[in-house]
């Protein structure tokens, strides 16, 4: 019991000894750490005065300027989309001019598609690119968008490797099915019918309900006539 006993007051010893080397640090070093406080309060404070009295009011007021560039686009006027119409703003100049902004971000999605869509495909991967999203859905038709520009640049290595990102990392029942065909189309243009034919049976399996499920007992059928025989 006496070993015991002599035991705790060494560990007390030691926690009281670290205890004072602590309140001597901090009285030898108390302006620095003052200042280093200081720094982390301003910052933080700084942060939330931003985001609060600059950034939030720039969303509002770009979130107003581009409802009419996203008409535009809906009616597939793509030029006053993209440039504007003289009295409201296109979708470059809400990249420009509301830099850091939801608004900005989505403008880079609808000026990627049209780039797409104008034949512009450098352009269109440009601004996909540099779109940031966490919807699935819009993720996936903008890596599908990449994969669409590669592929009319002549560059099919990168537009399957976009084609697989998007079903892959954005999967969902809407676009994956769709975004497969493609991929399946790319590999039966490769003479790849293998991997195409095994494309074609993960739609049947895992999107059955889906528009590109029916039928497609065909191109399963077609491309396992045209696998070679082992």
């Amino acid at each position: 019991m006496a070993k015991k006993a002599d035991h705790t007051e060494e560990k007390i010893h030691v926690v009281e000894e670290a205890l004072t080397n602590t309140e001597h640090f901090i009285e030898r070093n108390q302006k620095i750490i003052t200042i280093g406080i200081a720094v982390i309060v301003i910052v933080v404070l700084g942060f939330f005065g931003f985001k609060r009295y600059y950034l939030q009011p720039r969303e509002k007021e770009a979130q107003s300027q581009m409802y009419m560039a996203e008409k535009y686009f809906e009616k597939d006027s793509l030029n006053k989309a993209l440039n504007g119409d003289g009295s409201y703003p296109g979708f470059l100049t809400i990249i420009d001019d509301y830099t850091m902004t939801k608004s900005a971000n989505l403008a880079r999605y609808y000026a990627g598609m049209i780039y797409l869509k104008k034949g512009e495909f450098q352009n269109a991967i440009d601004n996909l690119k540099k779109y940031k999203s966490r919807d699935v859905l819009v993720a996936s038709m903008a890596k599908a968008g990449i994969a669409d520009a590669y592929l009319e640049l002549g560059d099919k290595e990168s537009a399957e490797k976009n084609y697989r990102t998007a079903t892959e990392s954005f999967k969902n029942e809407f676009t994956t099915p769709v975004i497969l065909m493609k991929l399946a189309w790319l590999y039966d243009d490769q003479k790849t019918y293998d991997k195409a034919l095994a494309i074609y049976e993960q739609i049947q399996k895992d999107y059955p309900k889906s528009n590109e499920a029916r039928g497609i007992e065909r191109y399963i059928t077609r491309d396992k006539g045209l696998i070679p025989a082992k």
